[in-house]
């Protein structure tokens, strides 16, 4: 298939190797790539249940420096508990208030300069969310904050409880790109992360207690089971052996675990001259199996790993800690 590049007056240029031009990390403004919002008299954010005409989104979120997203609902809601105790702000974390109450699609949750949302599971969940959080913090004014994407993965050749801090996102042919179709053909976009942040976090987990931490790729796919290799859903059409080769290729390309929402988040971010992070916890190493039996507790534990280490993250920069 061809590529497709929609240029600020609408009209489509097709180029057979064409990738969007990248935006560097270091603006502190968002560039949110359409024109058609400047002649928009109200911009709707249906799945947020928020609008720039019944809301006042500066004053709501405009000072807004720290954005972490995860799947559920309910980790996003204990992230935004957690921050709420580690930055010592007044009030009682358990208070902390649904923004988006009035859907059922996501969650979200505002804490000092912190906002804690859920995205679901998959690319396409998590694309829609990006969409309208992204146009929401255009609206909202804000300037130079970080995106963090935080959640849970299964690692390779790595052992259970490892935090992966994502140095390039990749698709399942290893790629750092990702693939979106618009009108019938496809734009690639570069999903390199901002190497800064990315080093800043593995320098924050050294001085954490464990809380061990790597920096390599993160191999995204478009399912759980077929699509990561797995022997054990309800269709297999693959041997072991397959499933192993497939692992050892990723792991000597860099992969070193996989989940679904990696390459449109890095890919949005980019494109948008956002800072982001992705940090993710592996909880379990795909050459070993791919059921997940670790007992509950030592789960609960595992997936606090990337909030501690987000959270320290955040209290460094707020000049908490030093």
């Amino acid at each position: 298939m061809s590529s497709i590049l929609l240029n600020c007056m609408g009209t489509v240029t097709d180029h057979s190797e064409y990738s969007e031009p990248e935006v560097p990390f270091k603006n502190p403004q968002i560039h949110v790539k359409n024109p058609h919002l400047d002649t928009m008299e109200e911009d709707i954010l249906y799945h947020f249940n928020l609008g720039t005409k019944t809301h006042n989104l500066p004053e709501m979120f405009g000072d807004v420096k720290f954005v972490c997203v995860g799947g559920s609902a309910n980790r996003m809601k204990s992230f935004a508990q957690f921050i709420h105790q580690e930055l010592a702000l007044p009030g009682n974390m358990d208070n902390v208030t649904d923004i988006c109450e009035g859907t059922d699609r996501y969650s979200m949750y505002k804490v000092g300069p912190v906002l804690s949302i859920s995205h679901g599971m998959g690319v396409p969940s998590i694309s829609i969310m990006l969409h309208e959080l992204i146009k929401l913090l255009h609206h909202a004014r804000c300037i130079d904050f970080i995106l963090f994407r935080i959640g849970t993965s299964g690692g390779v050749g790595l052992e259970p409880g490892t935090v992966v801090v994502t140095d390039k996102a990749v698709d399942c042919f290893f790629r750092a790109q990702f693939e979106q179709v618009v009108l019938g053909k496809v734009v690639t976009r570069s999903t390199e992360l901002d190497v800064g942040v990315s080093k800043e976090l593995l320098q924050c987990s050294s001085e954490l207690d464990d809380v061990p931490t790597v920096i390599g790729n993160t191999m995204c796919t478009s399912d759980f089971y077929e699509g990561q290799g797995r022997l054990d859903g309800a269709l297999c059409s693959f041997s072991t052996e397959d499933k192993l080769e497939y692992l050892r290729k990723a792991y000597n390309t860099g992969v070193r675990n996989i989940e679904m929402e990696s390459t449109v988040f890095a890919a949005m971010c980019r494109a948008c001259a956002i800072k982001a992070a992705v940090v993710c916890v592996t909880l379990l190493n795909r050459f070993d199996g791919d059921q997940i039996s670790t007992p509950h507790d030592v789960l609960v534990e595992y997936q606090q790993r990337p909030q501690v280490l987000v959270a320290h993250f955040i209290k460094k920069r707020l000049g908490l800690i030093v």
